[in-house]
């Protein structure tokens, strides 16, 4: 359509690809030319073109991106590398036998861990949703998976910011602990301090005589007798005063670990209050300082005395812990916690990327630098259990209790040993710190994202006010956890809520929905349209079969010999503390059924034709997606090599001067308009008007 305009010109807009486009010319032209082609003469300028993106104006505010592609990388280091992998992976290790649990670790690795790793990025990157709308796009019938991803990082962000403050409280006693000239866990004297508290001596001699003479407790697990160290004891009766047991009641509030969790969601939100596209110098720091100080306390770990017996322990492969069901459940579940996958924050990360970014590379090299993280931090904590156990004089697996805390008595012992040990414990702390602080912005902002992604219409708009409501619900519900008893509802949160049967199924329906519903050889059309290479047959077999396989067995393996938890080496919980966590697990799994039920029998047509429609992919694609699906469409060879090109350019306005080899007005009809953004557009037109009749050149 045009129309005159003041000045005596003419103007004629009209709607092309989704945009309304704009064109300003001075000179008169026919009507006939005005609906149909717009002129170009080759001695006067082009006309300015202005291109207005209607979706974008009317779908409010537009979604952010990572300012370069190194921020992508970073953000994923920093929110699968954290706590999951120095905190966690040491521990279940230590219970599981080492090297046992090695072997079901590598095997989840490598079939389940590092395909779903990257599968999340890549849908994430490819809808440009986060994790709670992305299955019910590819099978609409399964969108209960993206509720109970939800589920499951909702409670992770509960428990998650606990350990964040008990970093706190360690970091704030270390700088009270520099008045006195020593750490409060480098010796006993503390009126916490029970009367089986030692500190065991360089000297074994002297070790074994005072020993002899000093307060000991038979432990029924390991046979021996046994004293408590400065750092356990300050672990258990300075930060967690715990009690005796859940079933003696949650007891009184330690109001110092309420104050550190009041300052852990500052920070926390302090971070993501822009949202998690623009904290992204913020994850360089957080992603590499940790390495910086690992490294470090790598160096002295491995010269201590023992050191050799403990990576001995943790390579030992236990033939009982290898067929125990505990060991795969554990085993598998952490490859899926360290990775963060079923959590929804990879897809939201992957979300922020440019549509042409190269996920798979990303996606490998994470899933490596998070492999190889948990390996030092493992090597690191056994190298300080085998030097313990020479002072001490007892067995590996007796020399501490095993458990969440086990990072909290093993580092700090290690930087006892440290010359000017205050400092080392005040960037330990610091770095435990930014490992627990990177993974919970990063889960906050998945939870976010993922609901704000569900209701755009409602939310986006007052994303921040939202985030703060999250905060501070998640903050309340963390409150029981800084009890007496608190650390062993965190036991059980942590075994049946974020992790164990509950993270597994989520895991396992988003595989099926992704591999079988919406196709694996589909989807690896879509990252073949985004990166520009297909994924391997490999990649394809673990998205079909291996992952589903591996999951199902350890799934069907752990419900057949189940094996409840417990606390350290000695407490079990009561029948109805269990029954509390198999419905803290069931809380997330009962959304997959209950809402594949719903949609079966509450849909408007019959159940056939449901279950049909629920199973057939409803995307809504970004526009970069709408344009590369294009290219599988029938047309001419050059005009899909055109758009693959524009694709990979992004299709950004740099509209150049056409040159031509004579004087004269060329017209372009209004579908050909697209080419001007092109520097060879001359060259492309002419190939076009003699292949393809939908792009028309004249000139006179």
């Amino acid at each position: 359509m045009s129309k005159k305009d003041g000045g005596g010109g003419y103007v004629q807009t009209f709607d092309f690809a989704s945009k309304t486009v704009t064109m300003e010319e001075n000179d008169h032209f026919s009507e006939e030319e005005a609906d149909n082609f717009i002129e170009f003469k080759a001695d006067n300028k082009i006309p300015s073109i202005k291109i207005h993106d209607a979706e974008e104006e009317d779908s409010g505010p537009v979604r952010g991106e990572w300012g370069n592609k190194w921020d992508f990388l970073f953000s994923c280091i920093s929110v699968s590398v954290g706590l999951g992998n120095v905190w966690r992976f040491p521990y279940l290790c230590f219970e599981n036998g080492g090297g046992s649990f090695l072997i079901v670790y590598f095997i989840a690795m490598i079939f389940c861990g590092m395909p779903i790793f990257f599968q999340e990025v890549a849908i994430g990157q490819y809808l440009g949703s986060g994790g709670m709308t992305l299955v019910s796009q590819l099978c609409p019938m399964l969108k209960g998976v993206g509720v109970a991803t939800m589920t499951v990082v909702f409670f992770l962000d509960i428990y998650y910011c606990i350990i964040i403050s008990w970093s706190f409280f360690y970091l704030i006693s270390t700088f009270a602990s520099f008045y006195n000239g020593e750490l409060y866990w480098e010796n006993c004297g503390h009126y916490w301090n029970t009367d089986l508290c030692f500190r065991a001596h360089a000297n074994l001699t002297e070790n074994k005589i005072e020993l002899g003479m000093h307060k000991t407790e038979f432990d029924n697990r390991t046979h021996t007798n046994i004293t408590k160290t400065p750092v356990e004891e300050f672990w258990d009766h300075r930060v967690l005063q715990v009690n005796d047991g859940i079933e003696f009641g949650l007891g009184a509030l330690n109001w110092e670990l309420v104050g550190c969790l009041v300052l852990s969601w500052i920070v926390v939100y302090g971070i993501i209050a822009k949202g998690l596209h623009s904290s992204g110098k913020i994850i360089w720091f957080t992603a590499l300082f940790p390495y910086f100080v690992m490294f470090i306390l790598l160096g002295r770990a491995l010269t201590l005395d023992g050191a050799m017996d403990g990576l001995s322990y943790m390579f030992h492969i236990d033939p009982q812990k290898l067929i125990a069901s505990k060991t795969w459940i554990d085993g598998a579940s952490q490859i899926f916690f360290a990775y963060s996958v079923g959590m929804g924050a990879l897809p939201a990360l992957g979300s922020y990327n440019k549509f042409h970014h190269n996920c798979y590379r990303d996606a490998l090299m994470t899933c490596v630098v998070n492999t190889l993280t948990c390996l030092l931090a493992g090597i690191l904590v056994f190298c300080i259990l085998g030097y313990m156990s020479k002072l001490q004089g007892q067995p590996l697996e007796a020399v501490v209790n095993s458990g969440p805390g086990l990072v909290f008595l093993t580092y700090p012992d290690l930087v006892v040993t440290l010359p000017v040990s205050g400092l080392w414990a005040l960037i330990f702390f610091c770095m435990l710190l930014v490992l627990g602080i990177d993974s919970e912005f990063c889960n906050v902002e998945a939870l976010v994202t993922g609901i704000v992604d569900n209701w755009p219409e409602q939310l986006l708009r007052h994303r921040r006010l939202f985030t703060i409501g999250i905060c501070f619900v998640l903050f309340i519900l963390g409150i029981p956890m800084c009890t007496e008893g608190g650390i062993y509802l965190f036991k059980l949160m942590d075994f049946y809520s974020c992790s164990g049967m509950a993270l597994i199924w989520v895991c396992f329906f988003q595989t099926i929905a992704i591999g079988w519903f919406f196709g694996a050889e589909r989807f690896a059309d879509c990252v073949e349209q985004m990166t520009g290479s297909r994924p391997g047959i490999f990649w394809r077999l673990c998205w079909k079969y291996f992952a589903p396989m591996v999951m199902g067995g350890v799934f069907i393996f752990f419900c057949y010999s189940f094996d409840a938890p417990t606390y350290g080496n000695n407490y079990t919980y009561p029948k109805w503390a269990e029954v509390i966590g198999i419905f803290l697990s069931l809380s997330s799994m009962m959304w997959i059924p209950g809402y594949a039920i719903y949609y079966l029998f509450t849909g408007p047509g019959t159940f056939r034709e449901n279950l049909r429609r629920g199973l057939q992919s409803n995307m809504n694609l970004r526009k970069e997606a709408k344009l590369a699906s294009k290219i599988h469409q029938p047309e001419s060879n050059i005009a899909s090599n055109i758009i693959k090109q524009n694709l990979k350019d992004g299709f950004g306005p740099n509209l150049k001067r056409m040159q031509l080899g004579k004087p004269g007005p060329i017209h372009i009809s209004e579908s050909g308009i697209q080419l001007l953004n092109r520097e060879n557009s001359e060259f492309e037109m002419g190939n076009i008007s003699s292949r393809d009749p939908s792009f028309t050149i004249q000139q006179e």
